[in-house]
Order: C-alpha cells, then structure tokens, then sequence
C-alpha cells in the first residue's frame, strides 16, 4: 500500500503533508469543510492531482490528517492498493423523493447488493447526515449481508451548523448522498474497536412515547420538559447544548447501551429528534464526559483495533463524533495523537468528526449507527 496525504486551507494552494510520490489508480478519500467542497471547481482541481483516481468526497465537522486536526480545510489521503482492489458503489436518497418519502432500511439493502459478494472482505460507508436514519440504513446494510461482513463509516458532518452535508463519487459533492467502498483481496487485513468515554448520570427512565428517531416522553412526562430541567440554565443554549449531553439507551431488543445525539428538538410537540432510532419500553439516562475521558477512550479503541492483528496497520481511518469535539474544544488534537501514539508513526491517518459514526459493537459483526465515540478502522495489505 502506498499513500499520499495533502491539505488546503481556505487561503492556501495544496501543500503536501507526506513525500510526493506516484499512485496507480488510487482511492482518493477528500474529507472537508463544507463550505469548500461545494465550489464549482473542486472535483476538477483534485483530478488534476490525480488523473486516474477514484475520488470520495465527504463534508465534515473536522478532518483529520496525520499531523493535525482542521476546520476550514480539506485533507485528501490518496491509497494505491497494491495486492487488493476496491469497488465504489453509490446512491442518492434524494432523487425523486422528499426527505420523509425516504426508506433508509431499503437504501442500505439496496446499496451494499450492489457491491459484487465474492472476495469481499470489508465496506466504507459515507453516508450524508441531514435525512437518512442511520439506525435504519444500518440495518438494511446487515439484511444484505446476512450480518456476516465488516461494515464501517460515517454520516457526513457539517461543523456544528446541521444545515446540509455533502458527499460524492467522481463529481462534485450534492446532498442526499452515499457512497460504499467495497475492498476485495485475500491480502487485506482489517480490524476496529469502538470506545466513548460517556458516563451515564442520573435516574433511568423508560421510554413511554416515540416514534423512529422522534423521542416524545420519558415515564409518560414530556421528554423536552425533562430533558430541559436537568440542563438548568444551559436549556437556554439549545439545541447546541444537547451535542454535550447525550443519552444512554438500553434497548430492550438489545443487551447493548447505545449513546444517541440530540440533534435537534421541537418546541410545539415537546420532543426532541435524535440522530438514530429510540424504541418505546427502552431505558434511558443522561449521560456527560471530560477532555481525559475521551482521549482515554480514544486510546483503548486504537489499542483494541491493534491488539487483534497479525500485521502493522498501514492505514487508519478515523471517525470521531462533532460531539468529542465540542467538549475537547482546543484539546481536540489530543484524541487524534492517542490513536497515533498506539498504530505507529509509519501509519497513514486519515478520517473527519461526523454526525454518526458506523462500526459493530466489540466482538460482533453487525453494524450499528452509534453517536459520540470514536471509531478506528485499521487496514493493511
């Protein structure tokens, strides 16, 4: 595997952030502010670098390259696989449909059997992050796999604004997007972990009234007149403040807690919109952190991803959520060095803050949108 890293600021030219070499037919992953993916010109001046190259782009809520951290930038991580090959598959949820119209379940099935099956040993998903329910393409994802393959990725993020996401294969990035990366080759090793740092708080209470994503009350009380006592006077800053108080959700399909974001909420129905399914009869918790515990949970997800590998990881795709962001603040760095601290120097990191991070829990195989963790992806050739 070779690779080539390069950023650009918003008042800046190119600048190569690894030796300039030349790459075959490369997987050209573009993680970046909004913003500036959406000028007119950006699919042409990264073809321009690079002629032959299969180019995945993402908006972001940061990204993430092997020296730094960035907002108003774009990084692009190119990857020449050298005993593998890669198949780039995409879709559009938009197209022809309004945003309510959309059958998540049957966009993620539809989209992964698109994927040829034989040798495939792993899959990418960018995904936009403004309409699709990620809890329901997750699971479509797994009914075309019988839940029986690897799947990681991201819902594109959008800094802390939520207004679009953009995303794209060989064109210029647009709304309602999703792109799947298939990787083939008996030579591919790929492993990941998960971790959160969050610490649940406070009494457990049951969902009593919701619907998908929508979560209306909490032991038959309003779930936003609740959620808005606790705050205190930080309900004053919502929905902004939700992004630092997630919730603990046990699912009662599940044995699993999963960490869900409030994105958003509604002042006329009293609810709030999170960014991933909340079934009824669930038990739920506040849940907070600190700058120590996300780094340190950083690490032990870089440290169990390494943990199970026979070989050195020559690639790192990183997905951290704009929530870790928001609360390390000028410590954002720190998480992305843990994870450099364990894969080695020699590995390539690449990846954004999202607004949904895709990855199994430990140990399973069946993909699951979770908020508010960090995600590593380990690849070697």
């Amino acid at each position: 595997m070779k690779t080539v890293q390069l950023r650009k600021n918003i008042n800046t030219d190119w600048e190569y952030l690894s030796e300039k070499i030349d790459l075959k037919e490369p997987l050209v992953l573009v993680f970046g502010n909004r913003y500036m993916l959406e000028s007119d010109t950006i699919y042409n001046d990264i073809k321009n670098l690079f002629k032959d190259g299969h180019i995945v782009f993402g908006s972001a809520s940061g990204d993430i390259s092997t020296q730094s951290v960035n907002d108003d930038s774009i990084t692009i991580t190119a990857i020449e696989f050298e005993k593998s090959k890669f198949i780039i598959k995409t879709t559009n949820v938009l197209e022809g449909k309004s945003s309510i119209e959309i059958d998540s379940f049957k966009v993620g099935e539809n989209l992964i059997n698109e994927l040829p099956q034989e040798g495939l040993k792993h899959v990418f998903v960018l995904s936009e992050g403004s309409f699709i329910n990620g809890s329901q393409l997750t699971k479509g994802m797994n009914a075309a796999t019988h839940d029986n393959l690897l799947i990681t990725g991201a819902l594109c993020g959008d800094a802390a604004r939520f207004e679009k996401t953009i995303s794209s294969y060989n064109e210029n990035p647009k709304a309602g997007e999703i792109v799947a990366i298939g990787l083939y080759g008996d030579s591919l090793e790929i492993s990941f972990s998960i971790n959160g740092g969050w610490t649940p708080f406070g009494p457990e209470r049951t969902v009593t009234k919701s619907k998908g994503n929508i979560l209306y009350e909490l032991d038959n009380i309003p779930a936003l007149d609740l959620y808005k006592k606790y705050l205190g006077d930080k309900a004053k800053e919502l929905p902004g403040a939700a992004l630092l108080y997630p919730l603990n959700v046990k699912s009662v399909e599940d044995n699993n807690s999963i960490v869900r974001t409030i994105l958003n909420i509604d002042e006329e129905e009293n609810s709030m919109i999170l960014a991933g399914d909340i079934l009824e009869n669930s038990k739920v918790q506040l849940m907070m952190t600190n700058v120590d515990n996300i780094v340190n949970a950083a690490e032990k997800a870089a440290i169990n991803a390494s943990e199970t590998r026979k070989n050195k990881a020559e690639l790192a795709i990183l997905v951290s959520c704009i929530g870790r962001k928001l609360v390390l603040d000028q410590r954002v760095e720190e998480e992305v060095e843990e994870v450099m601290e364990v894969v080695g120097s020699s590995t390539t990191i690449t990846g954004l803050y999202s607004y949904g991070e895709i990855a199994p829990f430990i140990g399973q195989n069946n993909c699951q949108l979770h908020n508010q963790t960090m995600t590593v992806t380990l690849i070697s050739e």
